[in-house]
């Protein structure tokens, strides 16, 4: 089940050009394009001529072509021409999608656009501070369900175990780290702390630390598939509670989540690099190093999966470390029921 009022990510920006993009979003396809002045438009992957996908089309002065007899239709919708006629009919249009572009997101409503209130779209500024957080964006699709991914995010004591060789280090660093949740509107946020800890193989890449490092991870989980982290180190002795902004390794991570169908995801992820801000070449390292790490979290959900299909999970036991997933899943099912009803009335 999905919660279709709601906004998620169809794209990053430069994903999007005058050459249509087929996307499957929430098990619905879509169409992503460009007009001549750039604006850009999210449309049903259907003609609603004889129903050939609009994605093979092309986009003329006029908008979005269809590929197979030449109707042709705009950002909202609507059938602007059909060749060889000159009355169109009023119900000549196809499904068109609120999308809005931002923080080098496309975001895409797919419920009762009526209901589309641009305001819950999330800020990310970072993607905008290019001298304080120079970044790089990726895009993996992962043969999970969403919620599995959420999942991933939300118990981080999987860190030691899955990523030991990049941004983990000891497990039962992780397993004892000092935890700290706090329910939002939204979602929540929790924040761990690891002091007097080896820094991960990732973090001394980075950085030449002295030894051992107090540790941090910051993360905002905005339901129902946004995930906001700000993760760091600095030398032990540092004050690093109290002053993060000093000298040591910083990087912000964005997590966007969006259903493709019940069983893939489009895991859109951004890395920034927080502490050698002047030199490309360490952001580019850094986002080697997370995209491999993020590589080993697409291995064992895609794994889990699998086994959650054949034999599902009902019979699956809660953990203290689930304290912050089990807060996530209600929070997505209140959404859920939410949603159901509104559905319902209209």
């Amino acid at each position: 089940m999905f919660i279709r009022n709601a906004w998620y990510i169809a794209a990053w920006a430069n994903e999007v050009s005058d050459t249509p993009l087929a996307r499957r979003i929430l098990n619905e396809p879509v169409v992503l394009f460009r007009d001549k002045e750039g604006k850009a438009g999210a449309l049903a992957d259907r003609c609603c001529h004889r129903a050939a996908p609009l994605s093979l089309g092309q986009v003329t002065d006029a908008g979005l072509q269809c590929g197979y007899h030449g109707l042709t239709f705009d950002c909202s919708g609507r059938c602007v021409a059909i060749p060889g006629q000159e009355k169109i009919p009023q119900k000549a249009r196809v499904r068109s999608y609120p999308l809005v572009e931002k923080d080098e997101f496309l975001w895409i409503w797919m419920g009762e656009a009526e209901k589309a209130d641009v305001s819950k779209i999330l800020d990310y500024p970072y993607h905008n501070d290019y001298k304080k957080w120079p970044h790089k964006h990726g895009l993996y699709q992962v043969k999970c369900n969403y919620m599995l991914l959420v999942d991933n995010l939300m118990d981080l004591t999987h860190i030691g175990y899955i990523h030991g060789k990049t941004i983990g280090g000891s497990p039962m660093t992780h397993v004892q780290a000092e935890m700290e949740t706090t329910p939002t509107d939204t979602g929540l946020k929790f924040t761990r702390w690891m002091p007097n800890s080896a820094p991960p193989p990732t973090y001394s890449k980075a950085v030449p630390f002295a030894g051992n490092v107090d540790r941090w991870q910051e993360f905002e989980y905005v339901a129902p598939t946004s995930i906001i982290q700000w993760s760091g180190a600095i030398d032990v002795g540092k004050e690093a509670r109290t002053n993060r902004d000093q000298p040591g390794f910083s990087l912000k991570l964005f997590h966007g989540l969006t259903p493709e169908t019940e069983t893939t995801t489009f895991y859109f992820w951004s890395t920034a690099n927080g502490y050698r801000q002047d030199d490309p070449e360490v952001t580019e390292l850094l986002y080697q190093e997370i995209g491999k790490a993020f590589l080993e979290d697409k291995e064992i959900v895609e794994a889990q999966q699998k086994r959650i299909t054949e034999m599902g999970e009902e019979a699956l036991v809660d953990v203290v470390s689930d304290r912050a997933r089990i807060h996530m899943r209600r929070t997505v099912e209140r959404m859920l029921k939410e949603d159901g009803q509104a559905q319902a009335a209209a």
